[in-house]
């Protein structure tokens, strides 16, 4: 997440404070990522180095001051905003990892390993299931960031799902053996080579 990204469009709504950004950018959020006010100071700071925001007040980032977004400020917010997210190479995402190595360990049980997982992104879902059916119409924030986060858990299970049943048309492994062992050429994953 760019902090520095939520806290210019925080500010493209008018001048505020320090600690009145900290607030809002927590409320906008859902309250599901809290701010270290320190970090809302900092990124102010290079904010106002970089030419992005002005302050108002007895000159540095402190409590007193109140920021404004500059024409400059403004202009890289929207490109901001209009940028697609960078999904290319793919992220490395931890539970990939994990599968991909558990495969070269001898004696792991991958369909177990991969049944635990499973079992841990379904209990979360239902966690997430149950705070929706807890949030009130105007929460929408919050909403929102659980509706993300229901549909990312989906996803994963999904690609658990996929991931055994491929690996459950591998042969047998024997002991040492790696199951990816037929010799690999370099692939072209979403336009770079690996």
């Amino acid at each position: 997440m760019s902090i520095r990204h939520a806290l210019l469009a925080l500010l493209s709504e008018g001048p505020k404070y320090g600690l009145q950004l900290r607030q809002e950018f927590e409320s906008r959020t859902g309250e599901v990522w809290p701010l270290n006010v320190g970090q809302v100071y900092t990124t102010l700071q290079r904010l106002e180095r970089d030419g992005l925001v002005e302050s108002e007040g007895s000159g540095g980032a402190g409590s007193h001051n109140v920021f404004t977004i500059t024409p400059t400020g403004s202009g890289e917010l929207n490109e901001w905003l209009r940028t697609p997210p960078d999904v290319v190479p793919p992220p490395r995402d931890e539970l990939v990892i994990k599968v991909l190595v558990a495969m070269r360990v001898p004696g792991v049980d991958l369909p177990e390993l991969l049944q635990m997982h499973r079992r841990h992104l379904v209990q979360a879902m239902q966690e997430y299931t149950r705070l929706k059916s807890e949030i009130t119409e105007g929460e929408v924030e919050l909403s929102l960031v659980v509706d993300s986060e229901l549909f990312r858990i989906e996803a994963i299970v999904r690609w658990l799902d996929t991931a055994d049943a491929r690996l459950k048309r591998l042969p047998a492994r024997t002991a040492g053996q790696d199951p990816t062992s037929a010799p690999r050429v370099g692939r072209k994953i979403a336009g770079v080579w690996r």
